[in-house]
């Protein structure tokens, strides 16, 4: 099996309170985002760094913030546009930030409150897609 990771965070961790609102959720915002679910089994699902699983009696779902990357603006556009039509609430619609030039991003509460965005930092030149991790 092959994974790819980047290097500072090895994953995330999101515990979910209705699963199936959730699982449904990522589904549709990653995959505008050009990700599909790849792992999963009983209660949860992972892709790349993302791993999201069931909230449960001894458990509470998880509150965080995740920032997405985006190929261009049509594409965070077209994040926030699925994230409402999958059951999402707007937390900033599309549109420049003032964080640096260039930061075009858009923001999301996913099913249990996550503040979810999808960033694009505008043109570069990346030195790789990903890190691809082989077993040894």
């Amino acid at each position: 099996m092959t994974w790819h990771t980047g290097r500072l965070i090895d994953h995330v961790h999101l515990r979910a309170r209705n699963f199936a609102a959730t699982r449904y959720f990522y589904e549709k915002v990653l995959a505008v985002l050009g990700h599909k679910i790849e792992q999963s089994g009983q209660n949860w699902f992972q892709v790349d760094e993302l791993f999201v699983d069931a909230a449960d009696a001894r458990t509470v779902p998880t509150h965080i913030h995740l920032a997405f990357q985006a190929r261009d603006r049509d594409m965070v556009d077209a994040f926030h546009k699925a994230a409402l039509a999958a059951g999402g609430t707007s937390n900033g619609a599309p549109g420049e930030r003032h964080y640096h030039p260039g930061y075009y991003a858009a923001f999301v509460l996913d099913p249990d409150g996550n503040n979810i965005e999808a960033v694009f930092h505008g043109p570069v030149r990346r030195s790789a897609d990903s890190v691809r991790m082989d077993p040894a």
